[in-house]
């Protein structure tokens, strides 16, 4: 047998070993990644919806949204949203009135932007009295007809949020996002 053959049978069985193991590995740690990412959005939802209703989960067209209602009264919806950032994907729990005319309140579940730029949409260091200003922001703001940002500036509309500086396209994306998908939401949970 030639020196090719041999290098060449060596690697086929390094090739299958590598993949036998690596499927293992995959099969024992997706249920916990599954498990744990659950967790993350069942605290999420728990965090942006109201103190003191019952929260019921639908599915509906492969989107599932979650319905605070209160003495028989719809009072919020919640619904996960998500979207390219910058670097990453971007995942926002986003809770609103149920005339979808403005934003409860919202929390990033899951972010890999740039640190110490992008991050700050979610925890930003550099402001010790506030360090979640960003998402902040979008408590009790006005939905319609769209959210905008300023960059340097303070917002002067009940549509408007202040961008991060030296992170506008992480704030856009996330101003992009929830813009789009709450659109989405209305028209699936209106139905």
């Amino acid at each position: 047998m030639n020196n090719t053959a041999k290098i060449i049978i060596v690697l086929t069985l390094l090739t299958v070993i590598s993949g036998a193991v690596l499927a293992v590995l995959d099969s024992y740690t997706k249920p916990r990644i599954e498990a744990y990412q659950n967790q993350l959005k069942n605290a999420a939802v728990a965090e942006v919806l109201p103190q003191n209703v019952k929260v019921e989960s639908t599915e509906k067209e492969d989107f599932t949204y979650y319905t605070a209602t209160k003495a028989g009264e719809v009072v919020a919806y919640a619904f996960q949203v998500s979207g390219g950032g910058y670097q990453s994907e971007l995942v926002v729990m986003v809770c609103v009135t149920p005339d979808f005319s403005e934003i409860i309140a919202t929390k990033v579940i899951s972010q890999v932007e740039t640190p110490g730029l992008g991050t700050k949409i979610e925890n930003d260091p550099t402001n010790k009295e506030h360090p979640t200003w960003f998402m902040d922001q979008f408590k009790g703001l006005k939905i319609n007809p769209t959210i905008t940002y300023v960059k340097n500036a303070k917002p002067s509309k009940d549509t408007e949020i202040q961008a991060i500086t030296g992170a506008t396209i992480s704030s856009a994306a996330i101003v992009d996002i929830l813009n789009k998908q709450i659109k989405t939401a209305k028209a699936i949970i209106g139905e």
